[in-house]
């Protein structure tokens, strides 16, 4: 048996670096001479590049700590370095005394070892759009914040708009809010600026829309009504920062530019969902003639979030689609010892497009005609409750979308989409053959002409 075990060094010109908010800790050996610190303003990042570049660095590993790394990182692959960006949990030292000079040279360490992987990381343009996306999603959180506040103040007043309306912020809701706080009070008046689209009367909305009169609350609810709408212009304007970047994207490539698709009306348009922008056609454009929009229960939302988080050549990165569906958390994690599973749980953590997916598989349970993955969502749902249904088909669907852009696989749903008419007349036609086969009849007996 061999005194020693030693380990081959596999990046011979390897760097490692402890990233703080205040400063970075650098290492490209395991002496006191090689280690340097260096601060976090511009200056400093390309002194440390400079550093680096000096000591023939070509390969640098860090820890994704916070976002305090990304402009080193940016720096450093502009400097055309190997950067290798991890996780902090997979360069945790031994147990003993903590310090950055330790931390730092532990990555060096594990980096010259090949110890280390990278994270997953989108190109640029994908995360430009990640960025607008992202701060679109934040808008929308303030927007929903600004309107609970709304209701709360009406409360206040004594105006019950959230009995009678389903929506305060919709079209019905927002006009009667609009009134109330330009100085309208008439009960009847407000009533009648209904839309008639709501299920509500007039007389039993007049009954829910008299106020006590408070002008603190009155002040109040006009306060967070101007919160409400400026927070919608910030919206819409984002929304023209997403539609520039998509076109800017597909307009990159002649290939991608070349594909068109129809609009599919049967897609229902959630009130958050942007409205200058055919998601559809972009999505089937970025992806290369791939119509993702074809999977039951995929939205707008769903398919945007998807185009942000990892695009067309992100999703690419991840060799097969187990891969993938193991970096969204969304496969289990088992942990076997003597051949025995003890642990098969999903790991923690949920990233947007995690969220996304759950949602998306969330509507596929709730759609009432069968299709193949609602079936396969209630079969689950059966076993093992609603939680894991939503988790296994969400699985299942990052499954489906790999293979679709990675493979070029066509979803096919043998259902397919029917618009609302054409399910009312397949529906009749089915219950019309099924009373002739109960009572026999015959086309004769219905009059009917013998087909020559």
């Amino acid at each position: 048996m061999d005194d020693k075990i030693t380990l081959d060094v596999i990046n011979k010109n390897a760097a490692g670096i402890d990233i703080g908010s205040r400063s970075h800790w650098v290492a490209v050996g395991q002496q006191d001479s090689q280690i340097k610190e260096f601060g976090v303003y511009n200056e400093n990042l390309y002194q440390l590049a400079d550093w680096l570049d000096g000591h023939g660095i070509k390969t640098i590993a860090m820890e994704s700590t916070g976002n305090y790394w990304q402009n080193l990182h940016a720096v450093l692959v502009s400097r055309g370095f190997e950067v290798t960006l991890c996780n902090g949990k997979f360069t945790k030292n031994i147990k003993g005394k903590k310090t950055d000079v330790k931390d730092c040279q532990w990555i060096q360490k594990l980096n010259s070892l090949g110890l280390l992987s990278s994270s997953f990381l989108p190109d640029e343009d994908t995360e430009i759009l990640r960025t607008f996306t992202r701060h679109r999603h934040n808008l929308i959180k303030q927007a929903a914040s600004a309107t609970k506040k709304m209701q709360k103040y009406l409360r206040l007043m004594n105006i019950r708009l959230d009995v009678v309306v389903k929506d305060v912020v919709g079209l019905t809701g927002l006009k009667i809010i609009k009134a109330i706080a330009l100085g309208e009070s008439d009960p009847n008046k407000l009533a009648s600026l209904r839309h008639y689209n709501c299920k509500k009367s007039e007389e039993e909305i007049a009954k829910a829309l008299h106020s006590n009169g408070r002008k603190d609350f009155l002040y109040a609810l006009k306060d967070e009504l101007e919160t409400y709408e400026f927070i919608q212009k910030k919206i819409r304007e984002c929304d023209d920062q997403i539609a520039a970047k998509l076109d800017e994207i597909i307009g990159k490539d002649p290939e991608k530019a070349e594909h068109y698709i129809d609009k599919k009306p049967y897609k229902r348009l959630n009130k958050n969902t942007p409205k200058n922008i055919d998601i559809n056609l972009k999505s089937y454009q970025m992806f290369k003639g791939i119509d993702l929009m074809s999977i039951e229960g995929m939205s707008y939302n769903t398919v945007l979030a998807i185009m942000s988080e990892v695009g067309y050549d992100g999703i690419k990165k991840f060799k097969t689609a187990k891969h993938f569906t193991s970096w969204l958390r969304l496969a289990p994690n088992n942990k076997v010892s003597g051949g025995k599973v003890l642990s098969s749980k999903i790991g923690k953590g949920s990233s947007r497009l995690k969220i996304a997916l759950r949602n998306a598989a969330n509507s596929i349970g709730n759609l009432k005609d069968s299709t193949p993955l609602r079936d396969f969502f209630h079969r689950i749902n059966f076993r093992k409750g609603r939680v894991s249904a939503i988790t296994v088909t969400a699985r299942k669907l990052a499954v489906i979308i790999w293979n679709m852009i990675v493979k070029g696989v066509a979803y096919h749903n043998p259902e397919g989409y029917l618009y609302l008419d054409q399910k009312r007349k397949l529906g009749l036609v089915k219950r019309m053959r099924k009373q002739i086969d109960k009572y026999g009849l015959t086309n004769q007996d219905l009059q009917l002409p013998e087909i020559q």
